[in-house]
């Protein structure tokens, strides 16, 4: 199954996620090296504040683990975030790895 992330920036974000971001990018990549975390980048045009990380996992609470250890979301910097189950029917990752990485 798949999981939706969605994270709104707190206002100021770009100067508060300063000292956090070393912290936060090796959160984000240990999530992706565990094979949970598929993606994750902020959205563009407009750049608005807003980011999405997709996850595989058998429930949200992969997902929302990694948001209540997230650095950005524990020193403020992501004001709100809201996790929705995506049920993906068809693309070249719902076949290329059949069984849901371990959580």
């Amino acid at each position: 199954m798949y999981f939706l992330l969605f994270y709104e920036k707190a206002p100021a974000y770009a100067e508060r996620q300063i000292p956090w971001q070393t912290a936060h990018r090796e959160h984000v990549m240990a999530a992706a090296t565990q094979g949970a975390l598929l993606l994750a980048g902020s959205l563009e045009n407009p750049t608005d504040g807003s980011a999405l990380l997709i996850f595989r996992a058998d429930t949200s609470a992969v997902a929302e683990a990694f948001a209540l250890a997230d650095p950005y979301v524990i020193q403020g910097v992501i004001s709100r975030w809201w996790i929705r189950p995506w049920d993906v029917v068809a693309g070249s990752l719902v076949h290329a790895n059949a069984e849901t990485p371990k959580k």
